[in-house]
């Protein structure tokens, strides 16, 4: 039985066969995990489809994989050999865990499962450690990949290096982690293939920070958190009605405007790097249920537990960068093939001048940078500018005008 590599991977791109889990030679039992491949920032475990034995690894570790290419072959029990000649992994039988990790192989040794992710134990076998070393911080006590890293940067992790003839420069080594090479690939490819531009607004947060200290306190402890990130995914989705191609991906014959409005969300990992999981059909959400998706996701990108569909299909990128003290970040690198990507700044308080009954007012307010960088195929300044101008009149005069899908929470 043939073993190759999902299907369901997105265009253009492939898997990188990060380890094998087994053996050539191996006994394998159905839906046992063989081997860990990464796509997209998350690792995804390979199983084996039925119980046999590893006749051939065709792919070693380190190898680049096309959707449906030949991994290994199966020899089946005799029982099961009546089965069909090829088979190829079901996203059923894979489990995600986001790896910050390089590409090395496994050791066979077992760690205890359930504590731990694939990537995290192949981490801790790579530098000789015990989980039970380790302090977890994760849910139940996870370890996680930064617990690891914390413990290697504790005291007596590293000798320091001796010092060096005068006139040089101590340094050392870090070596890329296959997340830092993906990400910088992609970086890399997506300035080359299309000419960004970015245009910057201000908005006043006023209206929205009013909303949210109303609103929040009703949902108790029992709804979802309500983060200003909502009302950034639900102003984007409320603008695009009005500038639709801001949504869209570019061919050389066409412009494909899509009808959905599926928004990733830049989710940073710390030293680990960035996911950017993908909240769908966001134009049929209310603002609860944009609340409510947008936790589950950040939640699910930082246990390591995203899906490879959690991470495909977005349509329109967020970069909220303000959350770590940035005020501004231009050029935001688009996430491609998308056609744009919001950046949202540091919320602080501003001096700025209002005109109230044909007076300048001197009034503090909470603002924050909005910027859009665009790719300029696809959009000029006047419909960058436009739709700009659409996502801090929704922000400014919230709650939207409710003809449309994104009413209040809870009025």
């Amino acid at each position: 039985m043939e073993i190759r590599a999902p299907q369901e991977q997105q265009e253009g791109s492939r898997y990188l066969l990060q380890s094998w889990m087994k053996q050539q030679g191996d006994s394998v039992k159905a839906h046992e995990p063989i081997a860990e491949l990464e796509t997209d920032k998350v690792v995804v475990e390979m199983a084996a489809p039925a119980d046999g034995v590893l006749q051939t690894l065709h792919k070693q570790a380190g190898d680049e994989l096309a959707p449906g290419e030949l991994v290994a072959t199966l020899l089946l029990r005799a029982a099961e050999s009546a089965a069909p000649a090829a088979v190829t992994t079901d996203r059923t039988e894979t489990a995600a865990a986001v790896s910050p990790l390089p590409d090395a192989p496994l050791a066979d040794e077992p760690l205890p499962p359930g504590r731990t992710s694939p990537a995290v134990r192949r981490m801790l076998r790579e530098r000789g450690l015990a989980v039970d070393q380790i302090a977890g911080t994760g849910r139940a006590g996870r370890v996680t990949a930064r617990d690891v890293e914390a413990y290697l940067r504790g005291p007596g992790a590293a000798a320091t290096a001796p010092a060096g003839p005068a006139g040089t420069i101590r340094s050392h080594a870090v070596p890329h982690d296959s997340m830092r090479r993906r990400i910088a690939e992609h970086m890399l490819r997506s300035v080359q293939s299309a000419p960004h531009v970015t245009t910057v607004f201000a908005a006043d947060l006023s209206a929205v920070l009013a909303h949210k200290a109303r609103t929040a306190p009703e949902l108790g402890g029992l709804g979802p958190r309500l983060t200003l990130t909502a009302y950034f995914v639900a102003a984007s989705a409320l603008a695009m009605r009005k500038v639709p191609a801001v949504n869209s991906r570019w061919h050389a014959d066409h412009l494909e405007v899509y009808d959905d409005i599926n928004i990733g969300i830049g989710t940073s990992l710390g030293a680990s790097g960035l996911v950017v999981p993908v909240l769908r059909n966001t134009q049929d959400m209310d603002l609860y249920q944009l609340a409510e998706g947008l936790e589950q996701l950040t939640d699910k990108a930082r246990l390591g537990t995203l899906s490879p569909a959690e991470v495909q299909g977005g349509t329109f990128t967020i970069s909220n960068h303000g959350v770590s003290g940035s005020l501004l970040a231009s050029p935001i690198v688009i996430q491609q093939p998308q056609s744009a990507i919001l950046g949202v700044g540091k919320l602080e308080k501003r001096v700025i001048v209002r005109e109230i009954d044909g007076q300048d007012c001197i009034q503090v307010r909470p603002m924050c940078y909005l910027t859009l960088t665009l790719d300029h195929r696809v959009l000029d300044a006047f419909q960058a500018n436009l739709f700009l101008t659409a996502v801090v009149a929704v922000l400014e005069s919230w709650p939207p005008d409710s003809g449309g899908r994104l009413p209040e929470l809870a009025e």
